[in-house]
C-alpha cells in the first residue's frame, strides 16, 4: 500500500482557498482513476484504488492543516507504510502558478501542514509541490493562502492539478524526473517548431514567373527612369 495525502482544510468555505490546492488535487485522483469512494478514517476522509500496479490510499485530513500529521501517521501506522512511499500534494509559494516541483525530504518551509508531518514522522517523505504564488510580502501570505483562487488563475492551476495527476503513476513507479518532464509539458506545451528555410523559400515567388500581361512595365514606367530620351 502506497498513501498520496492531500493538504488542505475541512469545509466548504476553504473548498477553494489556495491553501487547499492539496485537497482539490486528491479528489482529481480518486475521479480521474476511478477509485472508491470516500470514506470517514483516519481522522480524515479516505479513498481506496489501484494505481501503478499497487493499492493506494488517497488521503485528506479532516484535522486542519496544522494538525495534518496525526491523520497522516494514523494511515501510515495501520498500513505500515513507510516514509518512502508517503506522497504528499500541498500549496508552494514560493513556486508561480502552474510550477510544480517534487523532491523527497527537505524542510517544512513554514508550511504548517508540513511541518506537522515532520512533526509525526521525520520529513523522508515526498513533496509534491503545487505553485499557487506569493503576495509578495510575508505579513500577507496568511491572508493570501486563505483566498480562493483568482478567476483569471482557475484554467491554469485546473491543468496544472491535472498534469499531476496524469503523470502520478510515474513517480509511484519511482521515476520522479519522468514525472517531472510529463508535467512540464502539459502545463507548458512546446511552442511549434519554425518553419524549416527550404520551406520558407519554397514559398517565396520565383523569378520568370510573371503573370501573363504583366512582362512588360505599365505606362510611364520607362527603363531609363522615365526621362524622356
Amino acid at each position: 500500500m502506497r498513501l498520496v495525502v492531500g493538504l488542505g482544510n475541512p469545509g466548504r468555505s476553504y473548498a477553494f482557498n489556495r491553501h487547499n490546492v492539496g485537497f482539490l488535487a486528491a479528489d482529481t485522483i480518486v475521479r480521474r482513476h476511478g477509485f472508491g469512494p470516500w470514506r470517514s478514517r483516519f481522522q480524515g476522509t479516505a479513498s481506496e484504488g489501484d494505481l501503478a500496479g499497487d493499492k493506494l490510499l488517497v488521503l485528506k485530513p479532516e484535522t486542519y492543516m496544522n494538525e495534518s500529521g496525526r491523520a497522516v501517521e494514523a494511515a501510515a501506522q495501520f498500513y505500515k507504510i513507510p516514509l518512502d512511499q508517503i506522497f504528499v500534494i500541498h500549496d508552494e509559494i514560493d513556486l508561480v502558478p502552474g510550477k510544480v516541483r517534487v523532491k523527497q525530504g527537505g524542510g517544512a518551509a513554514g508550511h504548517n501542514g508540513l511541518r506537522s508531518i515532520d512533526a509525526h514522522l521525520g520529513p523522508a517523505y515526498w513533496r509534491i509541490r503545487l505553485g499557487v504564488g506569493h503576495p509578495g510580502s510575508p505579513e500577507l501570505v496568511k491572508a493570501y493562502v486563505l483566498q480562493d483562487f483568482a478567476k483569471d488563475e482557475q484554467p491554469l492551476i485546473g491543468t496544472m492539478i491535472e498534469a499531476v495527476v496524469q503523470a502520478l503513476p510515474l513517480l509511484l513507479s519511482g521515476d520522479a524526473n519522468g514525472f517531472m518532464s510529463k508535467v512540464d509539458v502539459s502545463v507548458k506545451p512546446p511552442r511549434p517548431k519554425p518553419p524549416r528555410p527550404d520551406a520558407a523559400d519554397d514559398a517565396k515567388p520565383k523569378q520568370g514567373n510573371a503573370k501573363p500581361g504583366c512582362d512588360k512595365p505599365p505606362d510611364g514606367d520607362k527603363s531609363n527612369g522615365g526621362q524622356s530620351a
